[in-house]
């Protein structure tokens, strides 16, 4: 069984298609074709089940899927190991962030990153927080920027805190509310757009709201700031964003609340973080403003 069989392997069950894996791992079709066929001998069951049609895992396929993953990412772990010891970070790097992450200037940091570790293959997932959590969990996610309710610590991970801030609410530039700062209690007849029950984004919203006994209507759930604001220039209601984030938006309104939500962004990576998370660990330390 050699590593190039793995990859062949994947390639198919991710393209479900020869023609399109062979291309993704730049050979001929007959090629890849032939060292499949010839794992499949040595394992003496078919992985692929092949019609005109499509081409789908076999039971056999699904099970031997997970560990040809954790065997390449174990081979490319140790090539990653061996060229930090001898003074050079490769590998890969795949980053998470919610899209509203505003301690760390995200952009600038993978551009500082890839200048100083050109060697490594870097790639960014926009995901909730919840998700990100369980992604590094699962080892998809090396490292991941989140953003938490104030009493809420990730679990499962490695975490360090990065820095809070508070909600504001954004408005249309037509709608009806005057004021520059208001409590909770006077948007509590105002349609509100937010991101779906249970996560971390709404629960903030739904924690400050309740403490302040007031009772909101969320008719559009989203699953992404961006909507959420093609949402609120509408006029369809009323959405909350991150202080720092919110200002970039000018053709919306920001409504300062004194009993504002607040979130806590976080920094989480796994306990055996590789060589090109621990650099990305150590930029991001050195970034930080001293406290």
């Amino acid at each position: 069984m050699e590593l190039q069989q793995l990859r062949y392997v994947i390639a198919v069950a991710e393209t479900s298609n020869f023609t399109r894996a062979a291309e993704r791992c730049r050979v001929v079709q007959s090629a890849l074709s032939h060292q499949i066929a010839a794992l499949e001998r040595e394992l003496g069951a078919r992985l692929f089940e092949r019609t005109s049609r499509r081409v789908r895992l076999t039971p056999a396929g699904e099970a031997f899927l997970p560990a040809a993953r954790e065997c390449l990412e174990a081979a490319d772990r140790a090539r990653a190991e061996v060229a930090a010891a001898a003074g050079e970070i490769r590998g890969r790097l795949a980053v998470g962030a919610i899209p509203t992450v505003t301690a760390v200037d995200l952009p600038v940091v993978l551009r500082d990153y890839r200048r100083r570790h050109p060697r490594v293959r870097i790639t960014l997932t926009s995901a909730g927080s919840g998700q990100l959590i369980e992604q590094v969990r699962q080892g998809g996610v090396d490292v991941a920027f989140l953003g938490l309710p104030p009493r809420v610590e990730p679990k499962g991970v490695r975490s360090r805190r990065l820095g809070g801030g508070e909600l504001v609410a954004v408005v249309a530039l037509d709608h009806h509310l005057t004021e520059s700062e208001v409590d909770l209690r006077a948007l509590a007849d105002e349609p509100f757009i937010d991101f779906r029950a249970g996560a971390a984004g709404r629960a903030q919203s739904d924690e400050a709201f309740a403490s302040a006994g007031v009772r909101r209507e969320v008719p559009f759930e989203v699953s992404s700031a961006d909507f959420m604001v093609d949402l609120v220039r509408q006029g369809l209601g009323v959405g909350m964003l991150p202080a720092a984030y919110a200002p970039r938006f000018a053709d919306l309104r920001l409504i300062r609340l004194r009993d504002a939500p607040t979130r806590v962004e976080h920094l989480i990576w796994d306990n055996r973080p590789s060589p090109a998370a621990t650099a990305f660990l150590e930029l991001i330390r050195a970034e930080e403003p001293p406290r």
